[in-house]
């Protein structure tokens, strides 16, 4: 099973990478979500972000499609389309999200998925 969902990049001025972690899991990932019906990319991660964040999308940038193993579906493969995003508001965790954690991409200090470890993490690092 191939689980579809989009992503979004937040980085702070110093550089670090906003990760976010679910209910019940463990692992850190990226904020997003699968699309609902009828949904782009774009609308999705608009919706996503202020459900989960509270934020406002003010831009998109797409950085390609990855895939890996899903953090939190046995079996199933993630393919996401992150994004570079700029939002507006102040980042709060909402909706599902248990937490929030800022990483340095080169050396992160929490347990994450595989996508963002494997796949997004080294093309983000200086």
């Amino acid at each position: 099973m191939i689980v579809e969902v989009v992503g979004a990049v937040i980085r702070d001025a110093g550089g670090r990478l906003l990760t976010v972690r679910k209910r019940g899991t463990e692992r850190f990932m990226l904020p997003g979500g699968k699309r609902e019906p009828g949904e782009d990319d774009r609308t999705a991660l608009a919706r996503e972000l202020a459900e989960e964040l509270g934020v406002r999308l003010i831009s998109a940038e797409p950085l390609g499609m990855f895939e890996a193993p899903a953090a939190n579906e046995p079996s199933a493969i993630v393919r996401s389309h992150p994004y570079a995003v700029t939002v507006a508001g102040e980042v709060a965790a909402g909706a599902e999200i248990a937490e929030l954690h800022w990483i340095d991409v080169a050396a992160p200090a929490v347990p994450l998925a595989p996508l963002l470890e494997r796949e997004i993490l080294p093309r983000l690092a200086p």
